[in-house]
């Protein structure tokens, strides 16, 4: 009785699940590094972003500074 294919089915819908849900997690795993990759990339990009901000500022205020001073010199003449 042991091999009659209603004694079978059980079994083996309950190994089907336990590979599905294996796969499902294995999926999941995989959609975390993903995301985790995303969030790297988008704070990095966030990073330059800023950086170049920054940089740019940086020389205008410079760029303003020597303007001021060539101005004074030029008036000063």
């Amino acid at each position: 009785m042991a091999n009659e294919p209603e004694s079978m089915i059980i079994p083996l819908l309950r190994e089907m699940r336990s590979e599905i849900q294996e796969q499902f997690t294995e999926m999941r795993q995989r959609l975390d590094k993903l995301e985790s990759g995303q969030k790297t990339i988008r704070q990095a990009l966030t990073a330059d972003t800023m950086m170049s901000k920054f940089v740019t500022g940086d020389f205008e205020e410079r760029i303003f500074e020597l303007e001021r001073k060539v101005e004074k010199l030029t008036n000063g003449q």
